[in-house]
């Protein structure tokens, strides 16, 4: 990362500060609830690690007090940055009562959050795209100037949703942003057996729409492609199609096993990349990251996931009545 890239963007240093912060936090609050997995304490843990650079940088190039975020299971990143906290996480991953989500119903990822325009997804992969669709093509018919932003693996992008609701944004010209997280796995499948073309952007032009594909491992060169993008879309000039390449660090979910499909030498070497160091290594040249700021930035996440997890572990289920709420009428 070349010196001042940030100013050029127009962001501050506090700007850098806050995103690595944000990457910091999802990082740790992951690493917990593997943790609390791991002891059997929470039943289910998908990851962000790996991705937290796409997640944030792709956030921070949007209004997050307007625009709508439809992200996929492994964003934490993305909604730490619209505004849900490290609590309203944890106690998702406990299936407590205070979960935002669905107040413990849905398994951990499942994002819903109506006062910070996080709107819920599905288990069926891809769901979330035609619906981003659907809010924007709202947003365009009552003149609102708000963008929607997607997010999805590259495994989703081979799914029908991908297509029907990228089609359709790119026929109506759609201020929608379909954020592609490219992390090399579909579950145990790799990228080379997913796709034909060389990669998730290229399919871009199809849909009459503009395609990049950037460093996900880099969120600065992520927020200036979300950037751009969010700016045609409120100029009219419809949807984008970004493409964040990175690797997932973890196995697809606390459920899997990843020494099946791919060997340690090559994960060991995708964490010499990983943004978490990198982005710091930029943010120290900048003299932005000096020690005492670590330290301390360091300390704060820590308490925040402390006070968290203790707040989680004791708070109370829902009652067993609640399974119903939201499915029957109630009179």
């Amino acid at each position: 990362m070349s010196s001042n890239r940030h100013e050029a963007l127009g962001l501050s240093d506090q700007d850098v500060l806050d995103m690595y912060e944000v990457m910091l936090t999802a990082r740790k609050l992951d690493e917990r609830m593997w943790l609390l997995n791991r002891a059997g304490k929470i039943p289910f843990v998908i990851s962000c690690q790996g991705q937290e650079a796409a997640q944030v940088g792709a956030s921070f190039a949007l209004n997050r007090k307007e625009d709508y975020a439809l992200p996929y299971y492994r964003d934490m990143g993305v909604v730490l940055s619209f505004g849900m906290t490290v609590r309203d996480l944890m106690m998702s991953g406990f299936a407590k009562a205070e979960d935002p989500n669905s107040a413990g119903r849905q398994m951990p990822g499942h994002f819903g959050q109506k006062k910070n325009r996080i709107v819920t997804g599905s288990s069926p992969v891809t769901t979330q795209v035609p619906h981003a669709v659907g809010i924007a093509l709202g947003g365009k018919m009552k003149g609102e100037d708000f963008v929607a932003i997607t997010t999805f693996g590259e495994g989703s992008s081979n799914q029908g949703d991908f297509h029907e609701g990228a089609n359709f944004a790119g026929v109506h010209k759609l201020p929608v942003i379909f954020l592609c997280e490219n992390n090399k796995y579909a579950i145990s499948v790799p990228l080379e057996k997913q796709l034909a073309c060389e990669s998730v952007a290229d399919r871009a032009p199809g849909y009459g729409m503009p395609g990049k594909s950037v460093d996900g491992n880099d969120p600065l060169a992520v927020y200036e492609a979300v950037k751009e993008a969010a700016d045609r879309g409120r100029r009219g000039e419809g949807p984008s199609l970004i493409e964040t390449v990175s690797y997932r660090l973890t196995p697809h979910s606390s459920d899997d096993d990843d020494r099946s499909y791919r060997t340690r030498e090559e994960v060991e070497e995708a964490k010499k990349l990983d943004a978490l160091y990198t982005f710091a290594t930029y943010l120290r040249e900048q003299e932005i990251l000096t020690d005492e700021v670590e330290t301390k930035l360091n300390e704060k996440i820590d308490a925040e996931v402390d006070e968290a997890t203790e707040a989680a572990e004791n708070a109370p289920y829902d009652d067993a009545e609640a399974a119903l709420r939201h499915v029957y009428e109630e009179v």
